[in-house]
């Protein structure tokens, strides 16, 4: 079924809209949380959310990508888990780690001000994405968006675990510098 299909399902509240969103995007989604959170049961329960939110967030909203919309469902939802677990030893400590890192080159936003000016770098990482080739765009938005370890990096596109954790290094390097340049840092 097509996203057009499955949207216009959720417009109409026909519950088969969850079905068949799970049907095309539950893999997706839920390799999302899984990367996120290494827990089968968080997982899932992450993956069930993001259907109920998805239900109730169509209408009043209509995205142009579903799979988008939904990963990022389950991607925030997962986070939330993960944050309120806060323990090394669950998820492999990835998603620390990659927090960690990105916040070398990324302002931390605590205060009103701050989220302000949440949406204007949000904004500012895609057009600096754009600029990347796109194998590193790849690798540095595995290792960002879907917290993947290195090492499943280095094996999904045949590198050296020392050549994706360079290409990663030299990304933010330039993504810290491309910030600066627009006075977001």
């Amino acid at each position: 079924m097509k996203d057009t299909e499955i949207l216009d399902l959720y417009w109409e509240r026909n519950e088969r809209a969850i079905a068949e969103s799970q049907g095309a995007y539950g893999n997706y989604c839920y390799s999302i949380a899984w990367h996120i959170l290494y827990d089968r049961e968080d997982a899932d329960e992450c993956v069930n959310d993001t259907w109920l939110r998805a239900w109730n967030a169509i209408p009043p909203n209509r995205p142009g990508k579903l799979a988008l919309f939904l990963g990022t469902i389950t991607r925030n939802l997962s986070i939330d888990r993960w944050k309120g677990r806060q323990t090394m030893k669950r998820g492999k400590g990835e998603m620390s780690v990659a927090l960690d890192e990105l916040a070398e080159c990324i302002p931390d936003a605590h205060n009103t001000e701050d989220m302000v000016e949440t949406a204007e770098l949000e904004r500012m990482i895609n057009v600096f994405l754009h600029t990347l080739p796109e194998k590193d765009c790849n690798i540095f938005l595995r290792r960002y968006w879907y917290v993947e370890d290195y090492g499943a990096i280095a094996e999904r596109y045949s590198m050296k675990l020392n050549t994706v954790k360079t290409s990663l290094f030299r990304t933010r390097s330039k993504l810290k510098n491309y910030l600066e340049k627009e006075g977001l840092m």
